[in-house]
């Protein structure tokens, strides 16, 4: 097989694979929206929006501010379909989710897990700098659940002296290493996707925190 056709079939398994953890990140963060705003008293019309910005706002900013228009949900029915298919998961399993322990922080942690590495690549792929790149995926990451706070009337887990945004920009750094370093284009992504779940994981469970000004 000529080579070049070998690199195509490989961006093109790439591309494959970011795609997949946008729609499973998708997914996961419409869960977490829902779940939260039935945790809040919402009804379920209230609900299904929150599910719906929590899933979608940070991609939806980080396009806008990047010039990638228009943003990805409104041209891939797929995205609605994630989203739905969360609300849906969510509502009919809400008994048996509520009883998890921890499981808003669970879906919200995986969720930023994997928008963190697919908003910081996705700039890359512009030509937009580093920094600017791992700006965006801390966007991508956590204005959904900025949303979602604010929606149902809570201060955002960003605004609070939990370890959540430093974890993405945590799993990011070390996402911009690997992928300078190795020519391997897979497991920088896994690497850096469960740094960010579990610095998340190991602050909540050891009350780090960052230092709140006096």
């Amino acid at each position: 097989m000529p080579t070049n056709t070998r690199t195509l079939e490989y961006a093109l398994s790439v591309k494959d694979l970011l795609y997949a953890i946008d729609l499973v990140g998708t997914f996961v963060f419409a869960i977490s929206g829902v779940i939260t705003s039935i945790k809040r008293k919402v009804d379920a019309f209230g609900a299904s929006v929150i599910g719906f910005v929590t899933a979608l706002g940070g991609g939806t900013l980080r396009d806008l501010l990047i010039g990638s228009t228009p943003v990805g949900w409104m041209t891939n029915n797929h995205y609605l379909i994630a989203v739905g298919a969360g609300v849906l998961v969510a509502f009919f399993m809400r008994n048996k989710i509520a009883g998890w322990r921890r499981t808003m922080f669970i879906f919200d942690t995986i969720g930023i897990g994997l928008f963190t590495i697919l908003g910081l690549e996705k700039t890359l792929q512009i030509g937009l700098s580093p920094i600017i790149a791992l700006m965006m995926g801390t966007v991508s990451a956590v204005f959904g659940g900025v949303v979602r706070d604010v929606l149902v009337n809570r201060i955002p887990l960003i605004f609070r002296k939990e370890i959540y945004a430093m974890a993405c920009v945590a799993g990011g750094v070390v996402y911009l290493l690997l992928r300078h370093f190795s020519e391997d284009e897979y497991w920088p992504i896994f690497v850096s996707i469960t740094v960010v779940i579990t610095l998340r994981r190991i602050a909540v469970m050891r009350n780090w925190s960052l230092p709140v000004p006096r």
